[in-house]
């Protein structure tokens, strides 16, 4: 929820920029496919990496255990660079790609120029933080994130609206935000209280360890990357069939999944490290006991979560936008988004279930077979059929949730509970 505040707190102010806070909103939203690309190498290197240290802890080899930290260290770092020349050469021709106009270019090309700037900043804060937890600081990783959403919360008004910077402030105190949480990162990996230790002699790279890392991750950077491949699809989409406005709409849409998304990866990311570390330990009867944990907690909150949705949609909107156009547009549109969004739950409890235990090839192939094989085409294809025009673009992620959901949690049940009990 806290790592959720750097984007959505600056999607809340830009949405309230007088005069273009519609415009300037619809432009940022245009930024995320880029954001959430960037994202999604966190998470091959954090989350491949730290479900790995745990199990070596488990087994008590501390010393191979510094080894893959440090390696995923080194890979952040080399991938934050390389992202952050690529992006800046080719930022204008994307954002093109992604739907933008010559309306809300000058919006998005702003924010993102700035934001890519701190790009190695956003590798370490987040891909590093997973290896705190997996040592078992819960409450520094959640200070890491902290501090940054805080400073966000702080400078994002100063900067949009005090110093009149608009869209560029609110990049501006994002990459602020996440250099403070990097260096607290960094601090405490590099200090007494951790039990494992970022040292320079664990970062060269080998080829083994980075294989490791990046064969249990990949399930986890799909899962991010074929996100930013729907939102590219979704907003190109709305561009032909209902231009600016629906994108705009789009953006918010989002905005409001990550809100309530975001809970459900938090204590689906919180159980990988103890799945992992008694997987480790041969202690399967407590695997069990998280993975029954895990996926009653989570579908319930889920269901919750589509009962407010349904009550007050407008509640959710006004957040980020008081825009009667967007208001009218956006409360239809929520309502199909979020139909069914319990069985959103199922896909992140089984593929969370997948990579705790090591089987990073089943949870690749149920990321990429929800939103490839199943999102990708049924947004382009249902605004064709029936008239259902912009409705079928957001028919699209329920239908995914439902299938792909309970494909991918009764797969995990039907392979991993008869595997335990044979243990």
């Amino acid at each position: 929820l806290l790592n959720l505040l750097y984007n959505v707190v600056d999607r809340i102010y830009i949405g309230r920029i007088p005069e273009v806070g519609t415009t300037a909103l619809t432009g940022v939203g245009l930024c995320f496919p880029i954001i959430s690309l960037i994202t999604a190498f966190t998470y091959l290197y954090g989350n491949g990496g730290a479900p790995l240290c745990s199990m070596e802890r488990g087994k008590g080899n501390d010393e191979e255990a510094e080894h893959l930290m440090g390696n995923a260290f080194t890979l952040l770092i080399g991938t934050g660079i390389v992202l952050t020349i690529i992006g800046l050469i080719f930022y204008k021709p994307i954002l093109y790609l992604f739907g933008a106009s010559d309306d809300t270019f000058p919006y998005a090309g702003s924010y993102i120029r700035i934001y890519l700037l701190g790009t190695v900043f956003v590798m370490v804060s987040v891909g590093m933080n997973p290896f705190i937890n997996s040592q078992g600081f819960g409450n520094t990783g959640m200070i890491s994130v902290l501090i940054g959403a805080v400073l966000n919360i702080i400078l994002d008004p100063m900067f949009i609206f005090v110093l009149n910077l608009g869209v560029r402030g609110a990049a501006i105190a994002t990459i602020i935000s996440q250099f403070c949480s990097a260096v607290w990162v960094l601090v405490f990996l590099t200090g007494k209280r951790a039990v494992l230790h970022l040292k320079w002699s664990c970062m060269r790279l080998q080829w083994k360890r980075v294989l490791r890392i990046i064969s249990l991750g990949v399930s986890s950077f799909i899962m991010a990357f074929t996100n930013s491949l729907v939102q590219v699809v979704c907003n190109a989409t709305l561009q032909v069939y209902g231009g600016d406005i629906y994108v705009g709409v789009m953006t918010v849409l989002n905005s409001v999944r990550d809100i309530c998304t975001l809970p459900v990866m938090g204590i689906t990311n919180g159980a990988s490290p103890v799945m992992s570390f008694n997987y480790g330990e041969k202690a399967f009867g407590k695997v069990k006991q998280a993975i029954k944990f895990v996926t009653v907690v989570c579908f319930s909150y889920a269901l919750f979560v589509w009962g407010i949705i349904k009550i007050m949609p407008e509640f959710f909107i006004k957040l980020f936008n008081n825009d009667p156009t967007l208001l009218e547009k956006g409360v239809p549109a929520l309502h199909i988004y979020f139909f069914g969004f319990c069985f959103m739950a199922l896909q992140f409890t089984g593929q969370a279930v997948f990579v705790a235990l090591g089987k990073a090839e089943r949870a690749t192939f149920f990321s990429i077979f929800r939103k490839v094989i199943i999102v990708v085409p049924l947004t382009v294809l249902l605004p064709r059929v029936g008239g259902l025009g912009v409705d079928g673009v957001f028919w699209a992620e329920p239908i995914s949730n439902l299938i792909g959901g309970c494909a991918c949690f009764f797969t995990m049940l039907a392979t991993i509970l008869p595997e335990l009990k044979e243990k």
